[in-house]
């Protein structure tokens, strides 16, 4: 897609929290929950529990994410992180990827139950930040998940909060 700013899942320099991030990439096709979606409370349910457990399994596949969680344990991988949520369409046209943050949020709590945070509250995890990537064939969601350290304000909110 010509109008894309960035291509998000080749994050920049290693920062000073540590090493680069990791691209946790869900199955294409797997049907996504909009904001503006008025869906039976079943079916929302059942679209949840698929992403979470697309989320979980992603992170399985993933080798060197696997050893990581391995080293971490007993506890979570990382204890404060940032997520990049990078919202991949099936066509061109214009888009708002806020308005899939249920299918974000679902994905997040699959990450959760991977073991790669604790919980996604917000003295944890910062974002998921919405991000609209490249057209790809029947749609994808990518998590860019990156550990901070203890008191790394990386999007400068610090401000923000006094």
């Amino acid at each position: 897609m010509a109008d894309v700013l960035f291509t998000p899942e080749v994050p920049a320099a290693t920062t000073a929290a540590g090493p680069r991030p990791y691209v946790i990439t869900l199955p294409a096709g797997l049907k996504l929950l909009n904001a503006n979606q008025r869906l039976h409370y079943k079916r929302r349910m059942e679209y949840t529990g698929k992403l979470r457990a697309a989320a979980m399994e992603a992170v399985s596949e993933c080798p060197a994410l696997m050893d990581a969680l391995a080293a971490a344990k007993p506890g979570a991988l990382f204890e404060r992180a940032h997520i990049l949520g990078v919202l991949h369409p099936p066509t061109d046209g214009r888009r708002d990827p806020a308005n899939w943050y249920p299918t974000f949020k679902a994905a997040v709590d699959g990450l959760v139950d991977a073991g790669v945070l604790e919980d996604d509250d917000h003295t944890r995890l910062l974002g998921p930040d919405m991000r609209l990537g490249e057209k790809r064939k029947r749609g994808q969601i990518v998590l860019v998940v990156r550990g901070l350290a203890a008191d790394e304000d990386p999007l400068g909110y610090e401000a923000v909060g006094r």
